[in-house]
């Protein structure tokens, strides 16, 4: 029963509000769908100590785990591949600090759904003292409104925000919502973090498989483990969709095969151990940065007839034509990517063809590392050095007031002056002068070298 607002509460009786229905039908079904959710879902870890992975960002004495076992984390941006514990890290935040825990995703909800989640926030900080984290769902895809509504309930402290996004956020989202929060970068689990993960979901009866006599042969586990590709979504999804698709034999039991792991995982077994695949595909990708096209034709055939998803191979063949080739032949790129196309257009066997078409083009060009070598050189300033800002001259200048502002001020247009390049400082302050692509005198990239060589004759000028 309800009290009317002014009415006094009668001497030795307690007047209160009751739980709406709804919300007892809630606590009354709750168990039962848990007991209905995905395998995936009613094992997810619920403390920081059965979390799977991620060691370098939450191992013992690691940064965020500090942050957590102490309740000192502020907002946050999750940053990694599928299926790898962003979203179960968060929940586990939320419940190792006692904090209210809210989730929205960002192709699905607006400003109006974030407005009623910081009101709730607001309303539990002012009453209970309780902080609020906000999981927002790939949140690379808020846009700058949606991002800039959120910023005064971050600064005043309202909500502890966790973005969590498989796509880069140093591109993908607002430098507002960056400058507020600390990115830390998720990796692709192992075959053994997500064997582990399929171990506890078979022994455990509670809220696994432990309950229904499943037995997995050991090759099956590898199998899921391996092609799951680092995600544990995956590689749940595939054991319980085998365990409950497999006829219980005589003894009761139900006995997960190899066979069977691949036809739930929908990918075909490899017709070779784990250890000899990977010794395959990297005397394939090393005989491709050797110039060997026959040997390289060799590992491809053997690989394909081994079973191995041919996807692989044809991302090999795209990262080597940068890595390996790059600006030395630009048509190696060109090809790559033709065939991987191709390999998505008309698949098996005939995609075999501009497959083996790339593989020795790229065999057969020119070769020259200096593409990785410079973005390993700029990467590794962009991580090391102070971020200075962006020169004045080379500012947006596109709006209405920028002028004021000495945006784009001084800016020296290239196609105005001869050979349509002119002198001018592009890097920031800190790092004038320094070089990372330096290229080779392999194939193309030996005009590349000549033109530099010119350009420079130029900035120096006649000699006096």
């Amino acid at each position: 029963m309800k009290v009317s607002a002014g009415e006094p509460l009668r001497e030795g009786l307690l007047f209160c509000t009751p739980e709406p229905e709804e919300a007892f039908m809630d606590d009354l079904f709750t168990p039962i769908a848990k007991r209905a959710a995905p395998l995936a879902d009613r094992m997810r870890p619920e403390k920081l100590s059965d979390f799977i992975g991620q060691e370098h960002i939450v191992g013992e004495g690691k940064l965020l785990r500090r942050a957590i076992m102490t309740d000192t984390l502020q907002s946050s941006i999750f940053y990694g591949p599928p299926g790898c514990g962003k979203t179960t890290l968060a929940h586990i935040i939320a419940a190792t600090t006692h904090s209210a825990f809210e989730k929205l995703n960002a192709v699905t909800d607006g400003v109006k759904e974030l407005r009623e989640v910081i009101a709730r926030a607001e309303t539990r900080l002012k009453l209970h003292g309780q902080p609020t984290y906000l999981l927002l769902d790939e949140c690379h895809r808020w846009s700058k409104a949606q991002s800039d509504a959120i910023l005064p309930a971050l600064e005043s402290g309202v909500l502890r925000f966790i973005g969590s996004t498989t796509e880069n956020p140093m591109v993908a989202m607002t430098g507002a919502i960056l400058s507020r929060c600390r990115v830390f970068e998720f990796r692709a689990l192992s075959a053994e973090h997500v064997k582990t993960a399929l171990l506890r979901a078979l022994s455990d009866a509670e809220k696994g498989l432990g309950g229904m006599g499943v037995i997995a042969e050991e090759a099956a586990l590898d199998h899921i483990a391996r092609v799951a590709n680092g995600d544990i979504r995956t590689a749940l999804n595939a054991l319980e969709l085998a365990a409950l698709t497999t006829p219980r034999g005589a003894d009761g039991t139900i006995r997960i095969t190899q066979e069977i792991a691949a036809d739930s995982i929908q990918r075909k077994i490899t017709l070779c151990g784990e250890d000899e695949y990977y010794d395959m595909l990297s005397a394939f990708c090393k005989s491709l940065r050797g110039s060997d096209a026959d040997a390289a034709m060799y590992w491809f055939s053997r690989l394909i007839r081994a079973g191995v998803d041919p996807r692989l191979i044809a991302r090999r063949l795209i990262a080597h034509a940068s890595e390996d080739v790059g600006l030395a032949n630009p048509q190696a790129m060109v090809q790559a990517v033709a065939a991987a196309s191709a390999l998505q257009f008309v698949g098996l066997p005939e995609a075999k063809l501009p497959l083996a078409q790339a593989i020795i083009y790229i065999c057969e060009s020119a070769k020259s590392n200096s593409v990785v070598m410079a973005i390993e050189r700029a990467a590794k300033d962009a991580d090391e050095t102070f971020d200075d800002p962006v020169p004045l001259h080379l500012k947006d200048a596109h709006y209405a007031g920028a002028e004021k502002l000495g945006r784009g001020r001084d800016y020296k247009y290239p196609h105005d002056y001869p050979g349509h390049y002119v002198e001018q400082q592009y890097l920031p302050d800190n790092l004038v002068g320094r070089v990372y692509y330096e290229p080779s005198d392999q194939g193309s990239e030996k005009a590349i070298r000549d033109i530099r060589q010119k350009r420079a004759k130029h900035q120096a000028g006649p000699k006096t």
